[in-house]
């Protein structure tokens, strides 16, 4: 029996017009009101600022609660999802990323780029790349009804290896004999991110069962999904607004530096999806694992760009940039995997 599709509300159907409207009005807000987004944007600890830290805990929290804790040890039957994540994300993406940057950055785009800044914007990009997404994914796989335990899993298991193979890796790509990582704000984004909330869900779920069982904890899951996609939302704006000015100020060089990081995104989403379906992984598991393998850790890779080269550098701008795309383009990546769910799941029965 084919599974139901729930029933979107309004924000759900009308997702990708909310995000075109929080871009407008966010890049709008941050030109004409610097001031207030400068204030807003001051408010970090460790470059993780805590407003937007506020609001991914508005997303995650309720995603975090669908997770059956229990049932991890299961997780491990995900092996082959597990395994294609973790080509994507260490064998194929900070390479790929390396290539497309040095076609477009030196070649295609050279003459329309300060020929000063094109190594620092390089540097920016394989900074990106080399960063797989913590908190994020959440939102994503949640939005593709991927399965809780295996993003929980793959998630915890990219933190670990990112711990020994960030500073190795941008160095060989970079060419550099040492790398300084910010360990601050990895060790604060994995905290915030994971730790903590994964503590208040464990809690909130065990209480939730306790004092009414699952019809209680569906519901509360119900009244929280809209919470979770305004945070999105307000994420967005405040993403924007905080660029508002040089969104403005310089529109070609954003451009230029959108288009490898677009290419990378939808190469390495659809290659671990193909990975999956020729697999034959579940569809629950293929679809985190195409948007783990193809999205970045924004704020480990602005704060790597600012130590390393500068808050004015061409490095900082480039993962600004990849700030600035990852919530609607990884959209756009939600929107593929799920309209393509029937062509992959017969595939998958196929074999």
């Amino acid at each position: 029996m084919a599974e139901a599709t729930p029933r979107m509300g309004l924000f759900e159907r009308y997702l990708t017009l909310w995000v075109a409207l929080c871009i407008v009005v966010g890049t709008g807000l941050g030109h004409f009101m610097p001031g207030a987004f400068a204030a807003l944007g001051g408010m970090e600890v460790a470059n993780v600022n805590l407003p937007v830290a506020a609001l991914i805990w508005l997303m995650i929290i309720p995603m975090l609660l669908k997770v059956d804790f229990g049932a991890m040890r299961e997780v491990g039957r995900h092996w082959r999802g597990i395994g294609v994540t973790l080509f994507v994300n260490w064998a194929v993406k900070p390479f790929s990323m390396a290539l497309l940057g040095w076609f477009f950055l030196r070649h295609v785009f050279a003459d329309w780029l300060p020929a000063d800044q094109i190594d620092s914007y390089m540097a920016g990009l394989i900074l990106l790349a080399a960063a797989p997404c913590t908190a994020m994914v959440f939102v994503w796989s949640n939005l593709c009804r991927g399965d809780a335990n295996f993003t929980l899993s793959q998630v915890a298991l990219n933190d670990a290896i990112m711990v020994v193979a960030f500073a190795p890796l941008v160095a060989l790509l970079l060419g550099l004999s040492s790398i300084t990582v910010p360990w601050d704000t990895l060790a604060l984004s994995v905290g915030l991110y994971i730790l903590v909330p994964v503590a208040v869900a464990v809690f909130l779920r065990r209480w939730l069962l306790a004092h009414g069982g699952e019809a209680r904890l569906e519901r509360v899951l119900a009244r929280l999904g809209p919470v979770s996609l305004v945070a999105l939302l307000a994420t967005l704006v405040l993403l924007f607004g905080f660029q508002g000015r040089q969104i403005v100020e310089q529109p070609l060089i954003i451009a230029i530096l959108a288009v490898p990081i677009l290419i990378q995104v939808y190469f390495n989403s659809g290659l671990a999806y193909l990975l999956n379906r020729r697999l034959g992984v579940a569809h629950c598991v293929a679809g985190p694992s195409a948007l783990i393998g193809a999205s970045n850790f924004f704020e480990l890779a602005v704060a790597t760009a600012v130590a390393l080269f500068g808050v004015h550098s061409g490095a900082a701008l480039a993962t600004v940039v990849g700030v600035l795309i990852e919530v609607p383009v990884m959209l756009s990546v939600v929107k593929i995997v799920n309209n393509t769910r029937p062509w992959y799941e017969r595939e998958v029965r196929a074999q």
